[in-house]
């Protein structure tokens, strides 16, 4: 799924139609993306603690959405997170960064 969701935004973001919410991001630049990004981070972070499974569903699928986003502007394939995520994996775990 989330490589068609990466599909979807880079479409938008190529073919820019109106109305679209990620055009919107997109024109809105680093700023506008930034900002969405730390929002949903934070809500992430308050349903993980004050609220349901299925709140926290939904708060860490629109935080995906929006770091999304934000890869396919920086033309940032998901491959790439996986070859990244692939390479700390069984090296005795994940460094801190």
């Amino acid at each position: 799924m989330l490589d068609r969701l990466y599909e979807v935004i880079s479409d938008r973001r190529d073919r820019r139609p109106a109305g679209s919410y990620v055009v919107s991001l997109l024109e809105g630049g680093w700023d506008a993306m930034a900002a969405k990004v730390r929002e949903e981070a934070e809500e992430v972070v308050l349903a993980a603690r004050d609220e349901s499974d299925e709140a926290l569903t939904h708060e860490v699928a629109d935080l995906l959405f929006h770091v999304w986003v934000l890869m396919a502007w920086r033309g940032i394939a998901p491959k790439q997170v996986d070859l990244e995520l692939e390479g700390r994996f069984g090296t005795g775990g994940f460094e801190e960064k």
